[in-house]
């Protein structure tokens, strides 16, 4: 299961930080990743980071949104720093990786909504 907190109403410019938490049954944590969705628009990749903790951004979040994981906790983070009103929509997290059966899993969480407004 799935996780996300941290979410939230802030202004133009401001600060968030997202935490997305893994737990269950779970051997290894492989790809992370955070994808949005705005109201009418389909769900979009924003950010991942591997095991190896290469990362790659949408083009319109690089250089303002930092993607981390702390795979002791089963954690991954998203911090969102220079927010724009654009940036609202709904955060999902997602994960893949093996269970203790060594069975392959991706999960995605609920969501949690950030709204960027003055």
């Amino acid at each position: 299961q799935l996780q996300a907190s941290g979410g939230g109403s802030v202004q133009p410019g401001g600060s968030l930080r997202l935490s997305c938490a893994a737990s269950g049954s779970i051997y290894r944590l492989d790809r992370m990743s955070w994808y949005r969705q705005a109201p009418g628009k389909p769900r979009e990749w924003v950010a991942s980071i591997t095991r190896g903790d290469s990362t790659n951004y949408t083009d319109s979040v690089q250089g303002r949104f930092t993607i981390s994981r702390d795979n002791a906790k089963k954690m991954v983070y998203l911090q969102l720093s220079s927010l724009k009103p654009e940036d609202t929509a709904v955060y999902y997290c997602r994960v893949s990786g093996l269970t203790q059966g060594f069975a392959p899993f991706d999960r995605w969480g609920p969501g949690t909504q950030v709204t960027v407004s003055s």
